[in-house]
């Protein structure tokens, strides 16, 4: 399946005021003053640069650009390309969409006895646990320790919706805001995630691009990217596979190329079987993807020629290096490609570039392929 933004965002360039610029109106308006006041004295006119009239004409074109521009901006407003804010959430009403709210994350928590009893102990929806840096989470539901256990797992989430409440990892929520009588500890057993900020105006438009997939229940590829993109916007690469007939395996990745959480992955994996989403022949299964890891390893030089900006070119081949691995990462079943990370750091500025890792790698339709070190060294200057 193509890269639905990227099939939004490349459709062709419109104007509505035919690309017409400052400069071009400027002299359209003294052209059109110095042919009608020659039609109508008879005589010849030439506006110099410090002439009062070309003043006061070249005042009034800039109020007839700013019109013209608005025109030009309300035109595009009905156009998914340009599209954004408040406009693009007409827009996509339209079609039925609306844009997702921030959300908060959740994490399993585990509470633990002193020891074992001979009764339940009852663990109160709404108990807080924190990591001690001002993060807070609180358990959703009643829990209880039932007779001779010692601990209860229970799903609690962060009290402030974002993705601050993310990526806290195991043992590291792990102090009892509100104590419970014979509760000797608290610690989250996964790492937190599903926390997401506002959709942004780039997600909205993806998703409305994807819209008519999804008309009819899941079934189409397009219709499953769809609602895994309504139900978390943070999650970014969606495949869908087909291994038998009936059959649905729908792997998934985080918008920042991390293998999502359990919960995100259950989570799906509910969403997608309402039986107004999944059709009754489908066997969905959420999955994540294998991971195919890769080292960079490279030199690369600068021609002497540009040695006055070398400085700015080192930071620009980081800055190219960065968004190749970003490029690499994000996005399920992408080949591991040294030609383009090459590609990528000449356009940087360098001359050439000495590529020990990565080398080329095959990534399966089910594989994702991470970086999983880098040595990046810069060679000096030569000459041309």
């Amino acid at each position: 399946m193509p890269n639905t933004l990227q099939s939004v965002f490349d459709l062709p360039d419109v104007s509505f005021v035919e690309n017409d610029t400052l400069k071009a109106m400027q002299e359209r308006m003294i052209a059109n003053y110095e042919k009608r006041y020659k039609e109508l004295t008879g005589k010849q006119s030439s506006l110099a640069p410090a002439d009062k009239m070309r003043i006061v004409l070249y005042t009034l074109v800039l109020e007839l650009y700013q019109i013209e521009m608005h025109v030009d901006r309300a035109g595009k407003q009905d156009l998914l390309k340009y599209s954004y804010g408040e406009f693009l959430d007409n827009l996509a009403a339209a079609r039925g969409v609306t844009r997702q709210q921030a959300a908060a994350a959740t994490v399993t928590m585990r509470f633990t006895l002193s020891e074992k009893k001979n009764y339940v102990i009852g663990i109160p929806a709404g108990t807080r646990v924190t990591n001690g840096d001002g993060i807070y989470f609180q358990t959703l539901e009643y829990a209880e320790v039932g007779i001779g256990d010692t601990y209860a797992d229970v799903v609690a989430e962060c009290t402030e919706v974002g993705i601050r409440g993310n990526d806290l990892v195991p043992d590291q929520i792990n102090i009892l805001v509100d104590p419970i009588a014979y509760v000797a500890s608290v610690t989250n057993t996964d790492t937190s995630d599903g926390g997401a900020e506002l959709e942004t105006d780039e997600s909205l438009a993806e998703r409305v691009f994807l819209a008519p997939a999804s008309y009819s229940v899941a079934g189409p590829e397009g219709a499953y990217v769809y609602w895994a993109k309504t139900y978390n916007t943070s999650i970014g690469s969606i495949k869908p596979v087909t291994p038998s007939p009936g059959v649905v395996d729908i792997y998934i990745l985080m918008d920042d190329g991390t293998i999502p959480q359990h919960t995100v992955v259950t989570g799906l994996q509910a969403y997608l079987s309402d039986e107004n989403i999944r059709p009754l022949t489908d066997k969905v299964t959420v999955k994540t993807p294998t991971v195919k890891n890769f080292k960079v390893n490279l030199k690369y030089y600068i021609n002497r020629s540009n040695s006055a900006s070398a400085t700015q070119i080192q930071d620009e081949v980081t800055a190219a290096i960065a968004e190749y691995i970003k490029w690499q990462t994000t996005e399920i079943g992408i080949d591991i490609n040294p030609s383009e990370l090459t590609k990528r750091i000449v356009a940087a500025g360098a001359k050439r570039v000495e590529l020990t890792e990565p080398v080329f790698t095959a990534v399966e339709e089910t594989e994702v392929a991470q970086c999983d070190g880098q040595t990046v060294n810069y060679g000096g200057l030569e000459d041309d």
